[in-house]
């Protein structure tokens, strides 16, 4: 690629020069502070992310809403200054290569971070997400205990979806929690990159990072058989391959957990299957409908308070109904399923709205704007 080893060893130079700007005492101004400042605001702010970009002060998401740091706007020498410090030879190539490059560090004081460092109108930017310390629960996350039977299952594929920034790795986190507390399993993930670090309890678990044990999903999940799993996780359905691999798996007496980035769980159905050529997906529905457990669609929702945020959660269960609707391709069909089946644990996005405003948890404004179908959360919230 013309012009490539230019522009890494100007990238590698950026690197030295911004370690040895790191090392130097910084002022207490957010456009020449040392990255670890911005790291402690956040937390004391009780911020879900960072946003670290020229031409505006640093960014911190708390409770879903953007508020922005006091002091001057970053400049791109700050930007540059703040990131390039976290990456490793091979990422500062990935960023290079690919504009984009993601990443957890730990700060021992502070806490562990994921992070996506990429340009912008050719600039360095960068978005950094705060990690819990502790690995989280279902009660923690105030998630629905319906939730648990998927733990417990020996085989099939289990799906979360819902758009970035809505708790899916936290929810998977939570399930493998579950089975590392009440099963005598191995576990194996494959994530990029590795965001909760579990400790070995009734199971054994092995984390997989794409990128540092791993080249990609596919080549991983490829030989993971040979390591006799029986709990894999993958951390997203990214392409064909991958799919087509860990539906498989799941036919094969394992259970596979995995996330993808739709809004509700008929749409995980249709992306699934638009993943494949129209030829091959009569095959692809005959497998997913025997191979599917069950899929969780989620969003985080502002409080009544506005101080916390909490899950609003679609769960579509693999009844015997549900396999038939999918293995026919009524996909249409599959709404009215949900929410007519909360006896076997399932319920809608709205039926969930719904919930969480009659406990108190939210207000009607909130759920009507988080809603998919508004005239069946009215009917929800008058019965």
């Amino acid at each position: 690629m013309p012009g490539y080893e230019d522009e890494l060893a100007q990238i590698v130079a950026d690197l030295n020069r911004a370690a040895q700007a790191s090392r130097t005492p910084a002022v207490e101004t957010h456009s020449t502070a040392g990255l670890d400042h911005v790291l402690t605001e956040a937390a004391r702010r009780g911020a879900s992310d960072i946003l670290l970009i020229a031409g505006a002060p640093a960014g911190y998401r708390v409770n879903g809403h953007l508020l922005a740091a006091s002091g001057a706007p970053l400049g791109p020498e700050d930007t540059r200054a703040l990131l390039l410090p976290l990456l490793a030879p091979a990422q500062a190539q990935e960023l290079q290569k690919n504009k984009s490059t993601d990443l957890c560090f730990t700060r021992p004081s502070i806490g562990r971070f994921r992070a996506n460092v990429h340009y912008q109108r050719g600039t360095i930017a960068g978005t950094i997400r705060l990690l819990p310390e502790k690995v989280p629960t279902i009660e923690s996350l105030h998630l629905p205990a319906a939730l648990r039977r998927f733990a417990e299952a020996r085989q099939g594929l289990f799906l979360v979806t819902g758009p970035t920034g809505c708790g899916k790795s936290s929810t998977l986190a939570a399930l493998i929690d579950l089975i590392n507390t009440n099963r005598r399993d191995h576990v194996v993930t494959i994530e990029d990159p590795v965001e909760f670090q579990h400790v070995n309890r009734t199971s054994v678990i092995e984390q997989i990072e794409v990128g540092h044990d791993t080249p990609d999903f596919a080549n991983s999940i490829r030989s993971i058989l040979r390591q006799t799993p029986d709990v894999i996780l993958v951390g997203e359905m990214r392409d064909q391959e991958t799919i087509a691999t860990a539906l498989t798996i799941a036919e094969t007496g394992h259970l596979v957990l995995s996330t993808l980035h739709t809004n509700d769980t008929s749409q995980a159905v249709s992306r699934v299957l638009d993943s494949f050529p129209q030829g091959n997906q009569p095959q692809i529905r005959q497998q997913l409908s025997l191979a599917l457990l069950g899929i969780a669609a989620q969003q985080l929702v502002p409080s009544a308070d506005g101080h916390a945020r909490y899950p609003a959660v679609e769960i579509m269960a693999a009844t015997s109904g549900v396999r038939g609707l999918i293995r026919k391709g009524d996909d249409h069909q599959l709404y009215s399923a949900i929410a007519t089946g909360r006896s076997a644990g399932m319920i809608t996005m709205e039926q969930s709205l719904a919930d969480l405003v009659r406990s108190g948890k939210i207000t009607k404004d909130t759920a009507f704007a988080h809603c998919f179908r508004s005239e069946d959360l009215k009917r929800y919230l008058q019965e």
